[in-house]
């Protein structure tokens, strides 16, 4: 059986999100120098394609704490923890991939990256109907996002980590291809020159 070809796409109406690549979520990853560095190519490789990158992180004020309900098994516990402060540098994107201006940038205080931000609104605005997910935790942020994104995403398989090997492999095999493209940091060069 045949592999079939990747969708072609115009790169101008396509955004790379980094999703919680933040500095308490990097330090829980092995190899994070690794992911930083498929991440800034892939980053650099859409930006020069005219496309948009967009960045998610997870952090949240004492209000968002106090909106938590007790039956949210993960995020109930942070609240109650009172972790994840919007301020606290764990919750700064890390600088070695730092938005430059007229990047998006959202914060979510929930798993997905659209269902506690306005981040659909944006994409929407600028016209995107292409994106290419890169994120930790894949078992997390990505997976929540890409059930709630459009058919057409790409998973960056070199651009995602999981603190659970086993999570990330039954994702990256079996979960994922049924529902989006799956594709590294090379192909992606490639589709983008290609466009």
């Amino acid at each position: 059986m045949t592999t079939p070809a990747l969708p072609e796409f115009d790169p101008r109406r396509a955004a790379l999100l980094a999703m919680d690549f933040q500095n308490g979520i990097i330090a829980s990853i092995p190899e994070p120098d690794a992911l930083i560095g498929h991440v800034t190519s892939a980053i650099a490789d859409v930006r020069a394609a005219g496309g948009t990158i967009g960045y998610v992180r997870v952090a949240l004020t004492e209000d968002d704490w106090a909106s938590v309900p007790a039956t949210n098994k993960t995020f109930s516990g942070v609240a109650a923890a009172k972790m994840l402060h919007h301020e606290d540098a764990t919750t700064q994107i890390d600088d070695r991939i730092t938005p430059a201006d007229g990047d998006i940038v959202v914060r979510k205080i929930r798993f997905g990256a659209g269902s506690t931000t306005n981040l659909h609104e944006q994409l929407r605005d600028r016209g995107i109907d292409t994106l290419i997910l890169s994120g930790i935790s894949i078992s997390g942020v990505v997976l929540s996002t890409l059930i709630d994104a459009a058919d057409r995403d790409y998973i960056l398989t070199d651009g995602n980590a999981d603190t659970d090997p086993e999570d990330h492999r039954v994702l990256v095999d079996k979960v994922f291809p049924s529902r989006t493209h799956l594709i590294d940091t090379a192909q992606l060069a490639e589709l983008l020159k290609a466009a």
